[in-house]
Order: C-alpha cells, then structure tokens, then sequence
C-alpha cells in the first residue's frame, strides 16, 4: 500500500466495540469486496470493502474475518481467513499478506488460509444460534451487483437454514459514524493531500485551460502524495456548467470572466476527503460574482455552528434554509412574493440551493451514519453549501470537512485551504 502504516490498536478498538453489541450465542462475518471484470482479462483496481477494513485494516481481495466471541476454543473468537501466497502468485501479482504480517496488520491473532473456511466455519456454526450477516442499508444505496458479502449470505442460509441471520449494519451504523482520533488524523491528511493539489491549480488555472487539465494536475499532486486515487468522481465546472450538480464531463475549455467549480478531494488509506471551492479563471472576481461568493461564504460559516451534540439532521437543514432564504432575497434573487407563496414541501430557496447541506464522511465520502438520530462529537460532517444561477452563467458551491466537538462549533478539517475570496484572488495573481 502506498500509505503509512496504521496502528492496529484501532482496528483491535473496532472490533471489540463491534462484539460488546452482538447477543450471546452469535457469528458475524465480513467478506472482502470482489475484483470486477471490465472485459476480457481486464478487471477495475481493487477496493476493500469498508466493513472488512474498519474491523481488520486488511485491505488485500479474497479475505474474510470472522468474529465469535463466545467460541469454546479462545483463538476462534476472531479468525481472519486469507488467500494462502506462493511463489507463483508473488511473480505474477505481488506479495500478499503472510499470517504474521496479517496479525502484525490487524491485531487478530488466529489466521487461516481460506481453503479451511468451510471446514472451521461448520466447526463454530455447531456451537451458536446466529449469524451476523452484512448487507448494504445505506439511505443512498442503489446496488445491483450481487456482491462478494451476497453471495456468502445465500450460501449461509442455504447451509444453516436453522440459525437465525442478524444484521451487521445497523451496529456499524452507529460505531462507523463517531470516529477513533486515529481516523480523524486520516481524513485529515486526506484533507492535507487535497489542500495540495489545490494550492497547486491556483498557479496554473488561466483562460484556455482545459477542464481536464485541471484534473491532471490534482491527480498528479495526489498521487505524489501518497494518494492512490480522487475519493470520488471528481467534478471541474468551468462556467454554466458548475449548474450541472455531478457534472464529472470535464471536457471544457475554461474561458475569461469565468467562475471554475471544483468538487475534489483525495483519499487516503482508503478514508476520504471532500473539498469544494470556487474561483475565477481569469484571477478575479468580478463585483457580482464576489457578492454571491461572499454570501455562501457566510451560509457556510454560519452553518458550521450549528453542527453541535443533539442537532437534528432535518433540523439542521430547516435552519440553514432561513440562513441561505436572507442571503437569496439580498441578492436579489428571491423576494418577498416569493417567501409568501413557499411551502414546507418546496421551499423558495431550493430554486437557487437545491441540494443538502452536510452529509457523514469518512471511510465513506457519504459515510455511515443514522440521519434521524442526533449528532454526536467526534461525528465527521461536509458543509456545502451553494448557490446556482444558470441565468446568470455560473455557479458556486464552497465546501469544508469539519469534527463534531462536546462543546462549541466543529473542528475545520480544511482550515488550511484557502477559501476568502481576497486570498485566492492573491495566490492566484501571485
């Protein structure tokens, strides 16, 4: 892996948390995700599946852990099984974990190569009543392949029709949603890696530049950066096209007097970061796009409060609706007619701000993490706010990552980042 090592203390922490809420007499198991095909001998780069990674820190395909804390025999009380290397296997693909490097890595002491699953799997199926299986439940879910973790559960249930499944997820909704210090770190050296690369295009954004360009030099500062990858498809929107929400094109030429969007972040150790800001191509704003600039400034700024212990997620979005609602009128874009003939349902705002402001993040770009229960510390939240006006040819969004406190506003995980308007327009004329 092109990261530094983790401390296998959290994933050790992950675990037990994990186990203190399964009941008595239960297995659970996590499977690595699949390699995918694209065509012929081609497959996608591999990534692990987050679950197997929070609870284990392996990040290496054909690998299960297997966590039974009421087994009779001591060492089967967490089990890591993995794809036994060779030689052959070392040539063709690279190293793959050795047992002492698996428990040197994750902290499980008993580990198995994976011809013995079946064999040891029916041995501590004799001695519980359930099963913890692991299916995906996030609210923005919409997975159709049928998955590594899929395929063991129809395989367990056909096996063992007599034990009881359990579910995995919600315990992994709540424990993956606080984040250790030891991930908070993580997400904020993602958070470093991306204020790079942005540092890096504000020296190399002009008119003529090409979207795709822009992408290249984030994707080189990431990479050199021990990054292996965008934490998601990342979006550059020269112009009318920042009104396209997930415009991920980038195919345009940047033109003068144009607003440039840029919703990019880099991962790292496989957690995310996810950076929004919004500058002029030609180096300076004009008067009008400053003034909208300014004002999701503010929204932003203002929001970030109110993400405190015992926050509602709905209640936070009604609250920042008044905030974008006042700035929207000043601007001149909404007026009083307008607020007069709102509903709870479609509120005026949303012609301009259509989107949510804050979601979970972490190993995740839109992490785990239970929208109607309250926010607690130690939470990872986005703030990102936007306005879009496609009458008047741009958008602009503006976006932080930031640590729920016990007390007083978040912490800023990108307070780094340049993002006042004076201070780009000077890096950028520099």
């Amino acid at each position: 892996m092109k990261y530094d090592p983790i401390p296998s203390e959290l994933f050790v922490k992950n675990r037990n948390n994990f186990m203190d809420r399964m009941i008595p007499k239960s297995l659970a198991v996590f499977n690595s995700n699949d390699i995918y095909p694209i065509s012929a001998d081609s497959t996608l780069p591999f990534e692990q599946h987050r679950d197997i990674f929070y609870l284990s820190g392996v990040d290496q395909e054909e690998s299960v852990l297997v966590l039974f804390p009421d087994a009779k025999n001591p060492v089967h009380r967490e089990i890591l099984f993995l794809k036994e290397t060779n030689e052959h296997i070392a040539v063709w693909e690279g190293a793959k974990l050795t047992k002492k490097q698996a428990t040197a890595v994750s902290g499980v002491q008993t580990v198995y190569w994976l011809d013995q699953l079946e064999s040891v799997f029916f041995e501590l199926m004799s001695q519980c009543n359930n099963v913890y299986v692991n299916t995906n439940e996030h609210y923005r879910q919409s997975v159709e392949t049928e998955t590594r973790e899929d395929r063991f559960t129809k395989w367990c249930k056909e096996k063992y029709p007599s034990h009881t499944p359990q579910r995995s997820n919600p315990i992994l909704q709540h424990l993956r949603s606080i984040k250790d210090p030891i991930e908070i770190d993580l997400i904020e050296q993602a958070c470093t890696i991306t204020e790079k690369g942005f540092r890096r295009i504000l020296g190399f954004v002009k008119p003529g530049v090409w979207e795709y360009e822009i992408e290249a030099e984030f994707a080189h500062e990431f990479l050199r950066n021990r990054s292996r990858r965008f934490a998601y498809t990342p979006i550059i929107a020269s112009g009318k096209n920042a009104n396209v929400l997930h415009y991920v094109e980038n195919n345009q030429q940047c033109q003068k007097g144009d607003l440039l969007l840029l919703d990019v972040g880099a991962e790292y150790a496989n957690y995310s970061s996810d950076m929004t800001r919004t500058v002029p191509v030609s180096g300076t704003f004009t008067k009008r796009q400053k003034e909208v600039y300014n004002a999701v400034l503010k929204v932003k700024n203002e929001a970030t409060k109110l993400l405190t212990p015992g926050m509602l997620w709905k209640e936070f979005h009604v609250e920042v609706g008044k905030l974008m609602t006042s700035e929207l009128l000043q601007l001149g874009l909404l007026t009083k007619a307008d607020i007069q003939i709102e509903t709870d349902k479609k509120p005026a705002y949303k012609k301009y701000f259509m989107h949510g402001t804050s979601h979970h993040m972490g190993l995740d770009t839109h992490d785990y993490g239970l929208l109607n229960e309250p926010m607690q510390a130690q939470m990872v939240f986005t703030v990102e706010p936007g306005i879009y006006i496609p009458e008047e040819g741009f958008g602009i969004r503006l976006e932080d990552d930031v640590v729920v406190q016990p007390q007083g506003a978040p912490i800023n995980l990108m307070k780094n980042i340049p993002i006042e308007a004076d201070e780009i327009e000077a890096i950028m004329n520099a």
